[in-house]
């Protein structure tokens, strides 16, 4: 199924709903799809020793939170990379860039951001309704206040609210399991191990998350009303807020689907 115009997506959801559920989803059903991630971003900038990587580390180290503009640096990094942007110095980057332009100014984004972290840089007007340049973006934003100033460079054109009661999502938490060696998880009601709380592939014992428990679920959940409400109402302000209710992913991701092709394809 190919896209009719570019897609860029958010999905909003309480811890545990199953955003990364939806999003691998969505990405396997749509491969026009790409994945920006701002988690993976850091990751790779620190890893890679990039300038912005170095500031980032330095952050973290020291116990600090990485604030809105290296997010907002990294992420505008990643869309100038990859073609999308206009506007950034030295150079004009547009979708219509030769991947052999790109390949001989690799720092020119990089290299602009860190000068000021947004350099006047937009969505080009090529890349604002070309199929190829669409994605669903992880991570960010978490706040309308970095709604807004990702609007600026990139305007989302569909925000996703995934909405399941509290009671299922926190029955769902607290049946979890995993086995901490390897990462997997089971759940009890759903995905449960073949001997009960034992690992499948190694027999190891599996173990429940210090935060999966009803007390610190609650405190999270609350935090994360508190900054969704002002984000969603950023968004159906923009007129491209869409809400989808369901108990499970299975229940959400046929609705999510069907919407996506009406809008996009």
């Amino acid at each position: 199924m190919r896209l009719r115009r570019a897609a860029r997506v958010i999905l909003v959801g309480a811890p545990g709903v199953g955003k990364g559920t939806q999003s691998e989803r969505l990405l396997a059903r749509f491969p026009q799809l790409s994945a920006i991630s701002s988690g993976d971003l850091l990751r790779h900038n620190v890893k890679n020793r990039t300038p912005l990587g170095i500031k980032v580390e330095k952050t973290m180290k020291t116990g600090g939170l990485v604030s809105d503009d290296l997010i907002l640096r990294l992420i505008t990094n990643e869309l100038g990379r990859r073609g999308w942007l206009y506007g950034g110095r030295p150079s004009v980057m547009t979708l219509s860039s030769s991947s052999a332009s790109l390949e001989d100014a690799p720092g020119a984004f990089g290299d602009a951001l860190e000068a000021d972290p947004l350099v006047g840089a937009s969505l080009s007007s090529q890349a604002s309704e070309d199929p190829t340049a669409s994605f669903l973006l992880d991570g960010f934003p978490r706040t309308a206040t970095q709604a807004h100033r990702l609007d600026g460079i990139v305007p989302i054109n569909w925000a996703v609210s995934l909405q399941t009661p509290f009671d299922v999502i926190m029955q769902r938490i607290s049946s979890r399991w995993v086995h901490e060696p390897s990462g997997r998880v089971y759940n009890t009601t759903f995905n449960a191990p073949k001997i009960p709380g034992f690992d499948d592939i190694t027999g190891e014992r599996l173990v429940q998350r210090a935060d999966d428990t009803e007390e610190v679920y609650r405190a999270r959940f609350q935090k994360f009303q508190e900054t969704s409400e002002p984000l969603l109402e950023h968004y159906a302000k923009k007129g491209v807020l869409w809400e989808v209710h369901g108990m499970s992913s299975d229940e959400i991701s046929p609705k999510l689907h069907q919407e996506f092709e009406r809008r996009f394809l």
